[in-house]
C-alpha cells in the first residue's frame, strides 16, 4: 500500500541509532548542527557517524540560520549529501546556499494554519525539497523536534513542484494515518522514535518505518 514511502530518521547521535535506522530501511539520516538541541553534534562526532552510513542512504545536515563559514566547516569534515535549512532563511538565502555549496537543499516550513501554506509555494521555487513541519510555539527553544503536529487536513491533496516530506509529531502509532490524510510519500521523525531526548530507540525506529510502509512490525 505505502511500501514506497521514504523515511528520514533525524537527530541521530549514536552508532546504535545509525545501525537501527539502516537495518529498518531508512532512506535518510539526519545530523543536527544546532547548539540548543539535545541532538546537537560536533563535526567530528558527526563525521564518525556519517562514515557508518552505507551508500544509498542520504546523509542530511540540519542547520538553523547558519552562516556560510559554519556550513563550510561542517561540509569540510562531514560527508553530507543534503542540507536541511530549519531556521528563518529567506528564499534568497536558500537559493544562495544551494548555489554556493552545490548540494541539494531541503527547506523546512512550519505550518499552523492555512495562512502558512503560501510560504511552501514560495520556497518550492528555490529548494530541492520541502519539509512540511509543525510551526513551533513562540516560546519553543527549538525550531523542530518538539513532538508537535499540525492539522494534516490543511495539506490534504496539495502538491508542490518539488518532493516534500511530512514532519511534526509523527510516531509509530499515527504515521499511517498522517500518510493517509496527506498523501505524503516521505516522512520525517525525530522525537517520536526516542526513549529520551536525543536517544533513539531501535524498536520504535523499526515500528515507525514498518507503519509508514503499511507493513506489520510484529
Amino acid at each position: 500500500m505505502a511500501s514506497d514511502v521514504r523515511v528520514k530518521i533525524c537527530g541521530v547521535t549514536q552508532p546504535a541509532a545509525v545501525t537501527a535506522a539502516v537495518a529498518a530501511g531508512a532512506s535518510y539520516l539526519g545530523f543536527v548542527f544546532f547548539a540548543k538541541s539535545p541532538r546537537n553534534l560536533g563535526t567530528e562526532a558527526a563525521r564518525a557517524l556519517a562514515r557508518e552510513v552505507p551508500p544509498g542512504i542520504a546523509k542530511v545536515a540540519l542547520t538553523v540560520d547558519a552562516e556560510d563559514a559554519a556550513l563550510a566547516a561542517i561540509l569540510d569534515r562531514v560527508p553530507i549529501d543534503m542540507l536541511q535549512l530549519h531556521g528563518h532563511e529567506s528564499p534568497d538565502r536558500v537559493a544562495e546556499i544551494r548555489a554556493r555549496f552545490g548540494l541539494p537543499v531541503m527547506k523546512a516550513v512550519g505550518v499552523a494554519d492555512e495562512g502558512d501554506l503560501p510560504c511552501l509555494t514560495e520556497y518550492a521555487r528555490v529548494a530541492d525539497q520541502l519539509l512540511v513541519d509543525a510551526k513551533p510555539p513562540r516560546e519553543a527553544a527549538l525550531p523542530g523536534g518538539n513532538g508537535l503536529s499540525f492539522d494534516w487536513r490543511l495539506i490534504a491533496n496539495r502538491r508542490w513542484p518539488v518532493p516534500w516530506m511530512l514532519a511534526g509529531g509523527l510516531t509509530p502509532d499515527n504515521v499511517a494515518e498522517a500518510i493517509r490524510l496527506t498523501g505524503a510519500r516521505q516522512v520525517d521523525v525525530s522525537s517520536g522514535v526516542e526513549s529520551a531526548p536525543g536517544v533513539k530507540d531501535a524498536t520504535l525506529i523499526s515500528r515507525f518505518i514498518a507503519a509508514a510502509r503499511g507493513e506489520d512490525a510484529q
